[in-house]
């Protein structure tokens, strides 16, 4: 196989950066004690939540041999290659998994977090700390944030020579696929999972990418690219700005297609009922319903604080009722009840999973009022609340990553990296959410807003359904097709 750090769609990589791509390759193996044999055999588990909507499967580390998969005996199989990096690359594998069951496949869930064992375990989760900790300081510091955290992931990410590093330490992640077929269907929901089934030898592997800016960090040569959206495929194509000092060749055709938005079958196919409710409730002046979804690494504590409680008033005259879910990180609940005493009144769903499908069955069509707090020490309970509470939520609230793309009405709340700004602009163009809200006036403007002119919202939902009409909530579904193409000739 060609080193693909060397050389990437046949733009050579300086001599100088691939040296120090090897480096660092050098130097994570030697941290992390790499074994270039190691081999992680593979079993098939159960997967909360996931397994039981959609029939998956999770893939796990078997202890003997005498355990391992056999592929041969699954139905249609397709790998569901993700991370464990906040919610939103779980959540678009949720949503793979989603449209392959419709589609008729087994999904296997492919966690690279997974294998503790394993250098590739330890160098994910060793990255995914220092993206945290960058994360929650880009909050605290403006400093930090304008002269680093924006810098870096807009333009830092964005360069080819970061992906040159990154294919190298992909090399070190291959022991988790010994087992897997080479040419079983793969969609790699981050870059990574992507890029070390490509080192590995696998043959039909798509790369869903996230992100509606064009970023070098998403690259896996050898893959078929996805994008959501048809600008961002055409930056793509042309790796725009991913070299200052070059024009670059064009990724080759075929590599990249744009699918749509990357969105549960779900939630897809209930696009029209969902939305008659949300007009049908606003406009009959029923508390306009808000959802936020927490993330863990506590980033944007403060803007949320500063939006609960500008929303207290309201809640107090029945005018709008609060959805927050905060996931597998009660913690952070517990920090905002401190912050803000009203909270106490709420009523929570905590580690109840079974609870909070029935609210949130129940709110499709009953009434809600109050304060609502939702969490779950399953990570994949966690996750999928947030997708049942959407369908009955009027407003999410939420900064624009994965989020954005969803089918219901959004309030755009400031991103975290500079490369989310995109998907906040997408929002805006398609008409389902607000442009980006940078401060916390500004956001407490729009709730305002919303609150005194609810048909905002309605027309939100029309947005969404003309949307729906033309296909552009149907990625999930393409991308799996893509990913399953051979199997279909």
């Amino acid at each position: 196989m060609a080193d693909r750090a060397a050389e990437i769609f046949g733009n050579k990589i300086d001599d100088k950066i691939y040296a120090k791509a090897c480096k660092a390759k050098e130097k994570y193996a030697k941290k992390f004690k790499h074994n270039p044999n190691e081999k992680c055999h593979l079993r098939i588990a159960e997967l909360p939540v996931v397994g039981e909507r959609f029939e998956a499967k999770r893939l796990a580390p078997a202890v003997s041999t005498s355990e391992a998969a056999d592929f041969s005996t699954i139905e249609n199989p397709v790998v569901v290659g993700n991370i464990r990096m906040g919610f939103g690359h779980y959540r678009i594998a949720m949503a793979m998994a989603s449209a392959a069951h419709a589609l008729g496949y087994t999904p296997l869930w492919f966690d690279l977090m997974g294998f503790p064992n394993t250098t590739c375990t330890k160098l994910i989760a060793h990255q995914n700390d220092l993206y945290s900790m960058g994360s929650r300081l880009s909050q605290r510091s403006h400093l930090f944030n304008s002269l680093y955290w924006e810098p870096l992931n807009s333009e830092g990410f964005r360069k080819l020579s970061y992906n040159a590093a990154d294919q190298k330490a992909a090399e070190l992640m291959v022991a988790p696929y010994a087992d897997l077929p080479s040419d079983i269907p793969f969609i790699g929901t981050h870059v990574w999972p992507a890029q070390a089934a490509v080192h590995a030898g696998l043959t039909n592997v798509v790369n869903a990418i996230p992100d509606n800016w064009p970023m070098a960090l998403h690259l896996a040569e050898g893959a078929i690219h996805t994008v959501q959206t048809p600008s961002s495929c055409l930056r793509y194509k042309m790796l725009l700005g991913m070299d200052k000092k070059r024009q670059l060749l064009p990724m080759p055709e075929g590599s990249i297609l744009c699918t749509g938005h990357y969105i549960d079958h779900e939630l897809v196919l209930n696009i029209p009922f969902d939305c008659a409710r949300r007009v049908e409730r606003v406009m009959d002046g029923k508390p306009i319903r808000y959802l936020l979804s927490v993330g863990g690494a506590g980033a944007q504590f403060d803007l949320f604080k500063g939006i609960i409680e500008h929303l207290l008033p309201y809640i107090e005259a029945d005018k709008a009722a609060l959805f927050v879910n905060v996931g597998d990180h009660a913690n952070v609940w517990q920090q905002l009840k401190a912050a803000i005493p009203a909270l106490s009144q709420a009523t929570e769903h905590f580690d109840d999973f079974e609870d909070t499908e029935t609210f949130a069955e129940g709110a499709l069509e009953g009434e809600v009022h109050g304060i609502h707090a939702f969490g779950d020490s399953d990570i994949y309970g966690a996750v999928y609340s947030t997708n049942l509470l959407m369908r009955a939520c009027d407003l999410l609230a939420t900064k624009p990553s994965e989020l954005a793309f969803y089918p219901v009405p959004k309030l755009m709340i400031k991103r975290v990296g500079g490369h989310e700004a995109w998907g906040a602009i997408r929002a805006a163009e398609v008409g389902d959410g607000t442009y980006e809200l940078e401060t916390l006036p500004e956001t407490c403007a729009m709730i305002d807003l919303m609150q005194a002119e609810p048909s905002i919202i309605a027309d939100m939902c029309d947005n969404i359904e003309a949307a729906d009409a033309i296909g552009i909530y149907d990625g999930a579904y393409r991308v799996v097709q893509l990913a399953t193409q051979a199997m279909q000739e």
